[in-house]
C-alpha cells in the first residue's frame, strides 16, 4: 500500500478494510515509516512534518475513535489537550477568563512557547 492515494484505495475498499482489520487483529499489521517533509516558516527556519501512510491514517483514526469513546467521560471540563471539539484557542480563552473573572493568587503553568496560530 506504499504511496497509495484515497481514490486508489477506494477501489475494492470493503475487501481492503477487511484485510486491514484482519492484519490488525492478528498482530500482522506494521505501520510504515512516516514520510518527512519540511515546511518553511516565516522566520526562515523549517518545521518538520511527518506524513503517515494511508493505512496508518485509517488505523490511527480507528484508534482515536475507540479511545475517545472510552476515555472522554473521564476528562474534566477544563481539560483541552487533544480533545474532540477543543482547541488551543479555547484553552487560552478559558485561561484568560479564569484570570480576569476569578480571584487568582497564582498560576502554576501555562506553556504556550511552541503555540502558533
Amino acid at each position: 500500500m506504499d504511496g497509495q492515494r484515497w481514490g486508489e484505495y477506494e477501489t475494492g475498499v470493503e475487501d481492503r478494510l477487511q484485510d486491514l482489520h484482519g492484519r490488525v487483529h492478528r498482530g500482522a499489521y506494521r505501520a510504515k515509516p512516516s514520510r518527512r517533509v519540511y515546511i518553511p516558516k516565516a522566520d526562515g527556519r523549517e518545521r518538520p512534518l511527518g506524513i503517515a501512510a494511508l493505512e496508518d491514517k485509517i488505523v490511527q483514526q480507528a484508534m482515536v475513535t475507540i479511545l475517545n469513546e472510552i476515555y472522554e467521560v473521564d476528562f474534566r471540563g477544563f481539560s483541552y489537550g487533544f480533545r474532540p471539539g477543543r482547541s488551543p484557542h479555547q484553552a487560552l480563552d478559558a485561561l484568560s477568563a479564569g484570570i480576569y473573572r476569578k480571584r487568582v493568587n497564582w498560576i502554576l503553568d501555562a506553556d504556550i512557547r511552541g503555540y502558533s496560530s
